[in-house]
Parts: C-alpha cells; sequence; structure tokens
C-alpha cells in the first residue's frame, strides 16, 4: 500500500513535466514548425545578423566559388575564339606607310641598290588580304571553335549544377543541426528537470536510489548528446560560411524552410527534360562534333591553299598623284596611283609523314570521343533512374517518418498516464522520452534526405 502511494506521489509531481513535454512533441507532430537555436536579442549597436535563404545562398557561392568562375572564364575565353574563328573567315584591310632610302652612287638615279627606282622611294598602301583556303571556304575553323564554345558552356552549366547541389546539401545540412539541437535542448531540459524531481522524492523517501541512479544517467546522456549537436551545429555553419562568404563571416541566420519541399514531377517529364537539358550529355555530343571538325582540318592540309593580297596606293620617287619617275626624268609627271594583286597558291608535296600523322591523330580523338558519348549516354540512364528511384523512396518516407513521430508523441503520453496510474516505471518513460528524439531526428534527416535528392536529380534535368 506504501508503495503504491509513494508511486502516485511520484507520478503526481512528475505530471507537470512530462505534460509540457508531450504538449511540445504533439504541437510538432500536428503542425511542422521550423526548430532553430535561440538567437540574443540584437542590440541597438549591434545590427541583426542577415538572414539566407536558399536562393540566396546559391546566389551568393555562384560568385564565391573559384571551380565555378574559372569553368565560367573558360566558357568566355572559348567565346572569344569563336569571334576570332568568325573574324578570320573574311577579308583583313589595313594601310602600309613606308620610305625607302638609298645611298646614292653618283651614276644612276637607282642608287646603289638595283632592286630600287631610285634614291627616295616612297609606298603608301591601302592593303587587302583574304585567305582562300578550303579550311575558310568550308568554315572549318569557325565550326571548331564553336563546338569548343559548346562544350564550354556546358561545362559551366555542370559546374553550376553541382555547386548547386553542394550549396543544398551544406544549407540543409545547418537546418537540419539546428534542429536536432533544438530537440537536444529541449531532451536535455526534461532529464534535468526529472533528474531534480527524483532527488526531491528520493529525499522523502518516496522512490528508490534506483530511479535517481537512472534520471541521473539520462541527464548525463543528453548532456553529451547536446555537446555533440552543438558541434555538429557548428561544423555545419563552417561549412556553409565558407561557400557563402568572401569573409568567411559566421554571422548569418538560414531560413528553414523543410517543409516547402516541391512535389516531384512524373518519371517521363524527368526523362524528357534530361533529354533536352542534360550538360554532361550535351558536353559529350559536342565533343564528338568537334572531333568530326578536327578530322576535316586534318584532311584539309592535304589540298592546297590559296591566299590573294590586293593592294592600292602609290609607290614612287615623291609623293603625290603624278611624279617624276627617277630613272626616266625625260618622261615627265605620270599617274602614280594604283593597283596590284597577288595571288599564292602553295601546295606541299613532301612532309615526312607529318599531316598523315596528323591526320590519324584526329582520327583517334574522333573514336574516343564516340567511346566516351556512348558512355555518358549510359551513366545518364543509370544516374536518371537511380536518382528518381532515391527521391521517390525519400518522398514515401516523409509520411512514414511523420507517423512514427506522431506515434512515438502518443507512446510517451501513454506511459506518462500509465505511470501516473503506478502501471509503468521509469524506464519505460526514459526509453519513450528517447523515442521521441530519435523520430523526430529521423523525422528531420528524411525531410533533409527528399531535398537533397531532388537537387542531385535536378543536376541532370534542370531545375523543375
Amino acid at each position: 500500500m506504501q508503495s503504491k502511494k509513494r508511486y502516485l506521489s511520484a507520478s503526481t509531481a512528475l505530471i507537470p513535466v512530462w505534460a509540457a513535454y508531450v504538449a511540445g512533441a504533439l504541437a510538432q507532430g500536428q503542425a511542422p514548425s521550423p526548430l532553430v537555436p535561440q538567437q540574443p536579442a540584437a542590440t541597438p549597436s549591434q545590427a541583426a545578423p542577415p538572414t539566407v535563404t536558399l536562393q540566396d545562398a546559391l546566389a551568393r557561392a555562384q560568385r564565391n566559388e573559384p571551380q565555378l568562375l574559372a569553368a565560367l572564364n573558360a566558357a568566355g575565353l572559348a567565346r572569344e575564339d569563336t569571334v576570332q574563328a568568325r573574324a578570320a573567315l573574311y577579308p583583313t584591310a589595313g594601310v602600309r606607310s613606308e620610305y625607302l632610302n638609298t645611298q646614292g652612287n653618283g651614276e644612276f638615279p637607282s642608287g646603289r641598290f638595283v632592286s630600287n627606282d631610285g634614291v627616295h622611294l616612297y609606298r603608301e598602301w591601302a592593303t587587302l588580304h583574304q585567305d582562300l583556303s578550303p579550311g575558310t571556304l568550308t568554315k572549318s575553323a569557325y565550326q571548331r571553335a564553336t563546338a569548343s564554345e559548346a562544350v564550354a558552356r556546358a561545362k559551366a552549366e555542370i559546374a553550376r549544377r553541382g555547386l548547386a547541389l553542394t550549396v543544398t546539401r551544406a544549407y540543409y545540412a545547418l537546418v537540419n543541426a539546428q534542429r536536432k539541437f533544438a530537440t537536444a535542448q529541449l531532451a536535455l531540459d526534461q532529464a534535468q528537470r526529472f533528474l531534480t524531481i527524483t532527488q526531491d522524492l528520493e529525499r522523502g523517501g518516496e522512490v528508490p536510489r534506483s530511479d535517481v541512479v537512472k534520471a541521473q544517467i539520462q541527464y548525463n546522456s543528453q548532456d553529451q548528446a547536446l555537446r555533440e549537436a552543438k558541434l555538429a551545429m557548428d561544423t555545419a555553419r563552417l561549412d556553409v560560411a565558407v561557400l557563402l562568404f568572401p569573409d568567411f563571416s559566421q554571422n548569418f541566420q538560414v531560413v528553414d524552410d523543410l517543409h516547402l519541399s516541391s512535389a516531384l514531377p512524373p518519371l517521363p517529364d524527368v526523362e524528357a527534360m534530361a533529354r533536352r537539358d542534360n550538360p554532361d550529355l550535351r558536353a559529350a555530343m559536342e565533343t564528338v562534333r568537334g572531333s568530326n571538325v578536327d578530322v576535316t582540318i586534318a584532311r584539309q592540309a592535304f589540298l592546297p591553299t590559296l591566299t590573294v593580297d590586293f593592294v592600292w596606293g602609290i609607290e614612287a620617287n615623291q609623293i603625290g598623284w603624278r611624279t617624276v619617275v627617277a630613272a626616266n626624268p625625260e618622261v615627265g609627271p605620270v599617274p602614280s596611283a594604283g593597283y596590284f594583286l597577288t595571288a599564292s597558291l602553295n601546295y606541299a608535296l613532301w612532309d615526312w609523314g607529318g599531316r598523315k600523322s596528323k591526320l590519324r591523330q584526329a582520327e583517334l580523338r574522333r573514336e574516343q570521343a564516340n567511346i566516351e558519348l556512348t558512355a555518358a549516354q549510359r551513366q545518364l540512364l543509370r544516374n536518371l533512374a537511380g536518382f528518381y528511384e532515391e527521391a521517390q523512396t525519400a518522398r514515401e518516407q516523409l509520411d512514414l517518418l511523420r507517423q512514427s513521430a506522431d506515434l512515438a508523441t502518443e507512446n510517451l503520453r501513454l506511459n506518462l498516464l500509465r505511470y501516473q496510474a503506478g502501471e509503468a516505471t521509469v524506464l519505460e518513460l526514459v526509453d519513450a522520452q528517447n523515442t521521441v528524439t530519435q523520430a523526430r531526428n529521423a523525422n528531420d534527416d528524411g525531410l533533409v534526405r527528399y531535398r537533397v535528392a531532388l537537387a542531385n536529380l535536378q543536376t541532370l534535368t534542370g531545375t523543375f
């Protein structure tokens, strides 16, 4: 009888503690409100830390990530190569001004160099140069540059999507760590209150020493869990800070929007998006196109080349439209301005096998590019199926995890009633408390898993 009274007295003392815990757990089960560690209130002299959303984090990371910036710069360089290759297809115009002074010999007007027409020779030319080789007529170099530019742009998109996945994973790892830290704080508070109550009841002789020992063990365990949660949260914050802030600032807050996950599109829609907008596949296809152009360029090396140079202007012993030729002064002034055209046809007869070797190199590169394209297609199919199944599984488990959290809360409530009636032990209550903590953490992990799975899938399809 006295034992029953002791249990009833202990139960009555514990009811407010466990009721508060159950109420908090039930509130979370009904409406998944964000759990974040408490922040100190901002003083007038200290501005509030900036709040960073996921989109803000992605934008900040894109301005700071060296690999993405390097890929974007490479795409910019490739774009300039395309501009230069296109410009090489058209004639180049220029001007040329020269003065040639030849030492005289006192006998001939031409001076001591017979190739010159006088001691003073002036050249004022407007020039035009055009390459009419097979590569220019077929625009091979321009096609090669456009293929290289497309590959560079695809690689930049690969880097951008990879960075988005990295930022998403780090961002929600911090959100999850903050949730777990808040859960650990709540569990430690309950363990502290439970320990205090059991110590008071032990001093009154109402509970055995074993209840106090168990409560102390539970408190120590929750204290250690809180320290680990704090370490995980700080580490996650460092991971986000190094991605977002050039000055490695850790004074920021993140928005907990885990409960606002977007829906998973149907598999046929995802497959269509992957076929249309997959940068890995596009890079492989453009590499094949570039290798085909390389083979064409190597074959064109066996053909003759033709260049044309057109010059208009003067080449006279005096500057003017009508001048006197030093070699024939008796003729008098004659027209000086005119033009001449030079057409050069070149054909290499023998180069010791150099051109043939370059052709073999181009063919080997084309063969390797086709192999890599086939591998990229297979890898895309594998990743698409695997990533979609991962996202689908994570989405389906959300309801199960939420149900488990609700059941754990209900289990704690029932054990509290049983303890109140003297039918449950302290061990059962401690187990119920641990179960609630584990279920809440598992639910948070499931939400993060789904968000990361979506981000992983979007590396193949683009945003949806």
